[in-house]
């Protein structure tokens, strides 16, 4: 008898314990009564992107509903749905703005959807943070820049390079003249900026010129900074330091070239000529007159007068 009440003890403790297991497995086979949530993780009500936070979900059973948005520290910010009836495997499709009953938008923060099942007596915190996020990331470039390109295809000063680094994972933007020109398609916090010269819709070469570039960003939440005025950038294809010499009938005449490519053609009343950039040296026609020296660099071309006389 004595030993009979131990074995007795051991297969009542055997049991217990198989009991518990088979409801802790059961526990974790039933199923969530909240499925297919599909929640922003981030939002700005200042931005165009992303101004609103969407809270969607379906609940399994009938059921009457209560959901609201908390903040980091449990405490309730806003009601959403109250005592609502929703049929079993309805879609509860929700939408908050980011602004508080009294009407004023919530501070930038985490916040989480929280549904109460008032039948079911469970209250149970959504998975997923909703952020909300009002301040525009910073970019940082070199400024000020005073480049010189020469966007002709030639593979010599044809893009102007931009590195760059932002405050955090954004896009960055080049403007021109306040029009968007470049919008990265990644959000790395380092990268590079390149302008090309182009006109933002034709993509044809700008005349020559200076032109103001800014730089701006934007982040997932879609708040963007102001653009900053960091470059002018000088488009200059082929430059001649005068438009018009004076001089002798056959007299010789210098006359600076400025360009990017190597070399340059020439033509002066009927002679022509290939020369390497800079100095070119010349002879003016022997008779008295007025001439025109064209100098071309590819599909560009500047003109200088010649008075011989």
């Amino acid at each position: 008898m004595a030993r009979a009440l131990p074995t007795a003890l051991v297969l009542l403790l055997l049991a217990a314990t198989a009991g518990a297991f088979a409801l802790t497995e059961r526990a974790k086979l039933e199923r969530s009564p909240i499925y297919a949530p599909r929640i922003s993780p981030i939002f700005s009500p200042d931005g165009k992107a992303k101004p609103v936070a969407n809270i969607d979900f379906r609940i399994r059973p009938r059921e009457r509903i209560d959901v609201w948005m908390e903040d980091a520290h449990g405490r309730k910010v806003i009601q959403l749905v109250s005592r609502r009836s929703v049929a079993p495997h309805s879609a509860v499709d929700l939408v908050w703005d980011g602004v508080t009953p009294a009407g004023i938008q919530a501070p930038d923060g985490v916040y989480r959807p929280v549904v109460k099942l008032i039948d079911s007596h469970r209250t149970i915190v959504l998975p997923s943070d909703v952020r909300l996020d009002t301040h525009p990331p910073t970019i940082s470039v070199k400024h000020p820049q005073y480049p010189i390109i020469s966007p002709d295809g030639d593979g010599h000063a044809d893009v102007f390079r931009i590195p760059y680094t932002l405050s955090e994972p954004a896009h960055a933007i080049l403007l021109l003249r306040g029009e968007q020109i470049e919008f990265t398609r990644t959000r790395k916090t380092t990268g590079e900026l390149v302008w090309t010269g182009k006109k933002p819709k034709t993509k044809r070469s700008l005349p020559p010129g200076r032109y103001v570039l800014d730089v701006a960003t934007q982040d997932t939440a879609g708040n963007r900074s102001k653009g900053i005025p960091f470059a002018i950038v000088q488009i200059r294809y082929v430059t001649l330091a005068r438009s018009r010499v004076v001089v002798r009938p056959g007299g010789r005449f210098a006359l600076r070239v400025s360009t990017d490519a190597p070399d340059v053609q020439w033509t002066l009343h009927g002679r022509s000529g290939v020369e390497p950039r800079g100095t070119l040296h010349f002879r003016a026609p022997r008779r008295p007159g007025v001439y025109h020296l064209y100098v071309t660099v590819r599909s560009h071309t500047a003109a200088c007068t010649v008075v011989a006389g």
